[in-house]
This record gives C-alpha cells, sequence and structure tokens, in this order.
C-alpha cells in the first residue's frame, strides 16, 4: 500500500465542496484508486465506483467522510481516554477505545486505537 498522503483527496473534496465542478480525469481516478482502499473501501468497489462520473464524485465524498469522521472521532476518543487514565480510570479508557474501533472503518485510525489499546494493558 501507497503510504499514506491523503492531502490530495482532501484537496479535491474541498474544492468539489465549494462548487468546483468534479473533474473526472485519470488524476482523480488515480487519486481515488489509492486512497478509497486506505480508507476501508475495498478497491473492486472503488474500480465500480469510477467507472462513471456521478458514482466516482460519490466515492469522492465517501473517501472525503470517513477520513474527516474518522479523524474527528479518534481525537475525541484519545482526548477522552487521556482524561480517563488522568482520573486513573483505565477500565473506562479501555471501552472509550473498544468502542470507537467497533465503528471506525479506516484502517490506519484502526491501527493507531489499537496501539493505545496495547498502551494500556501494558500499564494494567
Amino acid at each position: 500500500m501507497d503510504g499514506l498522503n491523503w492531502t490530495d483527496v482532501r484537496d479535491l473534496a474541498r474544492r468539489v465542496a465549494h462548487g468546483e465542478p468534479f473533474a473526472f480525469t485519470e488524476s482523480t481516478r488515480s487519486i481515488l484508486r489509492r486512497t478509497a482502499p486506505q480508507v476501508g473501501i475495498a478497491l473492486s468497489d472503488a474500480e465500480r465506483a469510477l467507472q462513471s462520473e456521478p458514482t466516482a464524485d460519490e466515492l469522492l465524498t465517501e473517501v472525503s467522510q470517513r477520513i474527516s469522521n474518522g479523524s474527528r472521532r479518534l481525537s475525541r476518543t484519545l482526548a477522552e481516554v487521556e482524561r480517563c487514565r488522568d482520573d486513573g480510570d483505565v477500565d473506562g479508557a479501555r471501552q472509550l477505545l473498544n468502542d470507537a474501533l467497533v465503528v471506525e472503518v479506516v484502517p490506519h485510525y484502526q491501527d493507531i486505537l489499537r496501539v493505545n489499546l496495547a498502551a494500556l494493558d501494558d500499564e494494567s
């Protein structure tokens, strides 16, 4: 898998959200083909979506939402985990991480949650 670089897909999504027409180019298809699996979308599903402009535009929206929603969820969870740890509530912190793992679909964010969970287990 290529390294994570979501700047291009974020920029594309931001431009489209601000009214710029969706550009159904090989560059756009390449960006979406690379980033879809990185956010938990099967490559076969991405390839199907890339067959037409409307479905490629929908794929862009989904990829962008997964990155944004996952990032916010991860940030909130880690802040809450830190508060629990500061209060000595390791079980509460563990539950927060497990709850976030249940709903998180972005593999990179899942990995971060698992690392934090393992660190909590090492503290216990």
